[in-house]
């Protein structure tokens, strides 16, 4: 694995033989945009490029991305736990648990305690059922089943074991809530926030979500994508 290390020579990299690569996926950009930005700057030459676990266009930080024989490893990858922070806004849910679309329900937070927020948290931790969101990138009859959702269609989604081992309330800006959530692998975060406004008898949606963790990487250890992009430009020459 070669990352970006600040004070230290930058890698050269052998994308055909392998590199894991560490970037803090911009806001807005797909994990699919990602892949495909950095393909093409590895252009002419042929090599596998894939990433090992999606985020949402609305989240950021890390993403893996693995070149050439390192793509094997990425089902490895995608099975590690992971950590994210982010924000959860409590009064107010979407459709999609998060600001992909628009606030449709409403309900005033005044009587929601400090004491609520943390002991609604506690409830969540250990293993449990979760219900992915109907706007998710699962399949269903080889579609996607936020397409269906995009055109109204009701979707039935089934439950998935997920183990929480850490929710912990950061900071309480009401009726924003910050918190640090590790999970296991398939884990939806938005999802977490919407049962969250529901077990304080309320509505809520995922407001901001970051991964800062997954295994052993870390997000601090990641690249900018524009920097990495402008590096293997630079290197294309001197490239394996």
């Amino acid at each position: 694995m070669m990352e970006n290390t600040e004070g230290q020579a930058k890698p050269q990299f052998s994308f055909a033989e392998g590199e894991v690569l560490l970037i803090d996926k911009p806001l807005t950009w797909t994990s699919f945009d990602v892949v495909g930005k950095l393909r093409n700057s590895i252009k002419p030459m042929k090599v596998k490029v894939g990433h090992a676990g999606t985020l949402d266009p609305l989240a950021t930080g890390l993403l893996i991305v693995c070149t050439g024989k390192m793509t094997k490893q990425i089902d490895g990858f995608q099975a590690e736990d992971k950590e994210y922070t982010g924000t959860i806004t409590l009064g107010g849910s979407t459709p999609s648990y998060d600001l992909e679309t628009a606030v449709d329900v409403t309900m005033p937070t005044d009587s929601i305690t400090e004491e609520a927020i943390y002991a609604a948290a506690a409830t969540f931790l250990g293993p449990q059922e979760q219900y992915p969101p109907a706007h998710s990138a699962i399949k269903i009859g080889g579609e996607r089943v936020y397409e269906k959702a995009r055109r109204g269609e009701q979707v039935e989604l089934k439950a998935r074991k997920v183990d929480i081992m850490a929710f912990d309330v950061v900071k309480i800006e009401m009726p924003v809530v910050h918190f640090r959530i590790k999970c296991s692998k398939g884990t939806y975060i938005r999802s977490i926030a919407h049962d969250f406004g529901k077990a304080l008898g309320n509505v809520a949606h995922l407001s901001s979500l970051r991964r800062t963790k997954s295994g052993e990487f870390d997000v601090k250890d990641a690249w900018d994508l524009q920097e990495l992009i402008n590096h293997v430009r630079e290197q294309k020459n001197q490239v394996v």
